[in-house]
Formats: structure tokens, sequence, C-alpha cells
């Protein structure tokens, strides 16, 4: 079977189930010595990988066994927070038959499911700048991906599904499979509705996730649906325009360096310090030699500056930007450092996530949401072509068409890093283009 993984993965349509969606096959197809597993669930209020980790462990401890061997990895590692009981209790029971592979507890901070963060922890090797864990021979992969890797695996399944939590201003908050491309009204509904009228919908977690349309569909990467007032401060912070965020830099920037002390990034020994970015914002000019406008490529987008910072300011939001003129001026990211040790007292600066939750204003949030089932029949999605990184697969179906769920819909273009995508339910294809094909049953 270890053989034919790679193939497996890429017929089955699998893609990182967080994040950016990166092809699994393309990460499959490698050699490393360690497997570390992303169970930390990085966002609060994000309740689907450490319940996935508490009901399948038997699943994705065989998935991730398959994985070892396909890429002779030497150990496979858990990165998960010390608080998901049920999670390590389950694991624990399993993991006997898998000698090969162990838990490392994390603490309760954020970013703890950045990629670069989560290697260090759990290996103590540093990713080099613009790397990615492959250049220390480690591969991250999340546990709803391998929960999908099972799937095909096992079942000849291919990803069709994807879990996410619904929670915020609804009326029941919970964590629920549902199928992909439904709209992001009818996940709602799933939760029985919001419980305001005048709100928004954040497709993600609160740090980095997006607001999005209420007729948006759910994608491989949604795992979760935040339901906030349009006064709440993070939705007023997150629509911010990058004009006015200039604006305050030159206003109330006092480089005290916070958000540089608490960069995730730059305690791993990387050369970014927002603070320096910000003198770009505040004056057009780095008032200081050493620091670049590229160094901006270096910010994973985490957000936690601006919660470090004293006056609110958006650090990661200028990066985003110039990282964004940059790219589109041909400029690319010139920084591949490879720092040998972490900045002292690193593990002093981590920011607990209650208080980032506190500060965030979604205490009164930050409640169990339940992994239920639910029975509710969908008639009719939107299956976009491009889930994920890379190329958009290409329809391999025409209007008039009868599909079943499971079907091939959506194929790679040939030499596209890129991933399939299959019918979520049976029915009829009502509608395609370039971007999305429509079934409806």
């Amino acid at each position: 079977m270890s053989a034919n993984l790679v193939e497996l993965v890429q017929n089955a349509g699998i893609v990182g189930a967080g994040g950016a969606g990166f092809p699994t096959q393309v990460k499959l197809n490698c050699k490393v010595d360690t497997v570390v597993v992303n169970g930390a669930e990085c966002e609060p209020l994000l309740r689907v990988d450490q319940q996935l980790m508490a009901l399948e462990a038997v699943k994705m401890l065989t998935a991730l066994q398959a994985v070892m061997d396909h890429t002779q990895a030497k150990e496979g590692i858990i990165g998960l927070k010390k608080k998901y009981t049920p999670a390590i209790e389950a694991l624990n029971k399993e993991l006997p038959a898998f000698p090969k592979i162990r838990m490392h507890l994390l603490k309760n901070f954020y970013p703890a499911g950045d990629e670069q963060v989560l290697v260090y922890e759990t290996t103590g090797r540093i990713v080099p700048e613009a790397g990615i864990p492959l250049n220390v021979n480690t591969l991250v992969i999340n546990v709803e991906t391998l929960l999908n890797i099972y799937d095909i695996m096992v079942d000849n399944k291919p990803v069709t599904d994807t879990y996410l939590t619904l929670t915020g201003e609804v009326k029941n908050k919970l964590t629920t499979k549902v199928p992909l491309g439904i709209t992001v009204r009818e996940a709602l509904e799933l939760a029985g509705g919001t419980t305001i009228t005048d709100f928004v919908v954040i497709n993600g977690g609160p740090m980095m996730g997006k607001i999005v349309d209420l007729e948006s569909t759910i994608t491989k990467t949604t795992k979760g649906l935040i339901v906030l007032a349009k006064d709440h401060p993070l939705i007023i912070s997150k629509t911010k325009s990058i004009k006015e965020t200039m604006k305050m830099a030159g206003m109330a920037c006092m480089q005290c360096n916070y958000c540089t002390e608490l960069c995730p990034r730059y305690a791993l020994g990387h050369n970014l310090e927002p603070h320096k970015l910000m003198r770009i914002a505040a004056y057009g000019s780095t008032c200081d030699t050493s620091t670049q406008a590229t160094n901006a490529f270096l910010c994973c987008e985490c957000g936690l500056c601006q919660y470090a910072c004293v006056m609110d300011l958006q650090p990661w939001k200028f990066n985003t930007m110039l990282k964004r003129e940059l790219g589109s001026k041909g400029i690319k990211n010139p920084h591949h450092n490879a720092p040998t040790s972490a900045v002292p007292f690193r593990e002093g600066k981590q920011f607990n996530v209650y208080r980032l939750v506190s500060r965030l204003g979604l205490t009164k949030y930050d409640l169990p949401a339940p992994m239920v089932e639910t029975d509710k029949t969908f008639t009719k999605v939107n299956l976009l072509l491009s889930q994920h990184i890379g190329a958009p697969a290409v329809a391999v179906v025409n209007v008039g068409d009868h599909v079943e769920r499971g079907q091939l819909i959506g194929d790679i273009p040939e030499g596209k890093l890129s991933s399939k995508v299959f019918a979520s339910i049976s029915g009829r294809i009502s509608a395609a283009d370039s971007e999305k094909i429509t079934i409806e049953s």
C-alpha cells in the first residue's frame, strides 16, 4: 500500500485541511526522518482537530504510520496541547500498537499550530527563512488530512466533505461534517441559525480568518465559521483599511518593539522585526540601513503583533501589503538565512490563548462546540475548481451530466500543482465554468 500512497492521495483530491491547502501528494513525494502531526488547533474557538483525535485515534494513527512508512520516517510526533485531555487519553490507549509514534504536549499559546513553531517545539529544529519543514527533514501534516488518507486507503473514499466548527452568535455551538460546496448560510442553519440579525461571518479562526459572504461556499480548507456582530471590535479591526493602518503607524507607533519581542518568527531567530518595518509605514524610510522592506516576506501573518501592541497597531496588515506590492513588481523573497538557535527567553514570551481570547473580546464564545452528526440533506452545491494552493482543476463534466457522490468532476491539469475535485452530492450538473461546477439533486 505504501508504494502507491502518493497516487492514492493524488487521486483522492487530498490537500492540507487547514491553512492554504497544499496538495498532499507533493508533500508525500519525499523522504524525511520525522513526521509531525499538527494537532495544536492553532486558532481560538475552533474545535475540529482536538475532537477528531479523540474520536478517530486509531484511524489517524494508522494513516500516520502509512505516511511514515512511505517517507521512511523513523519517528512520528503528534503535537497537541496538554489541555486536550480526551484526545490525549484516546491516543495513549492506542499508541502501544504504534511504537514509532509519540505525543508532544504543548502549552496553551498562540500560534502553537504555525508549522515552523510546531517543528521547533516538537523537534528542536529551526526551519530556515523562506523555507519549509522539509528543509529540516521534517514533514508536517494535519489531523483531518490524515483521516482523509485513511478514507482513501481503507474505504476508497475521496474528499467530498470537511469538518468545521460553528460558533459565535449561533444558537447551538457545534462541530460537524458537511459536504463541500454548500453555502455558509446553509452551514449556519445546522447550528440553528444566528442569534442576532446584524452580523458578519469569519471563515476560519478569529486571527487569520477572513470575512465572507453568506452565499460563499465551504471548501476543503474551511475549519470554522464564527458569527459576530458587525460592530464587534474584531470585525472593526479586520475591516480597517491599510491607509488607516499606515496613518495610525505614523501617529502612534512609539517603537517600543513589543511586536517584535512577541513575533513567533523573530523568536525562532528569523530576521523579522515588525517594529522596524513600521518605520516604513510611518516615515517612508527604514531609518536603519540594516532593515529592508523585503523582510516582510518572513511574516506568517498570524496577527499576534497587533495584540502585543499597546496602541493596537497592525504590523501584520502592513507586512501583507508590502509582500503584495513587492510581488507585483517581480521582487521575490531574498531571505534564506538558517538560524541555529532561537532567541533567549523565547518560552517566556509565548502569548497565552486565554489572554488572547480576552483581548479579542471573545471570552463569551469560548465554549465547547461538541461533535454532532447532522441528517440534513443538501440538494445543491457549488464546487470550486480551485480550493487550494496551485492551479485550479479542470472540469471533466458537462452541463446536463448526471454524477454520483464521489465521482470525479474536476481533474488535475497536466504538470500542474493542483488537486482533484469530486461530487459531494449525487445529481445533475446544472452549471459549469472555469471556476465552479454546480450540482443539483
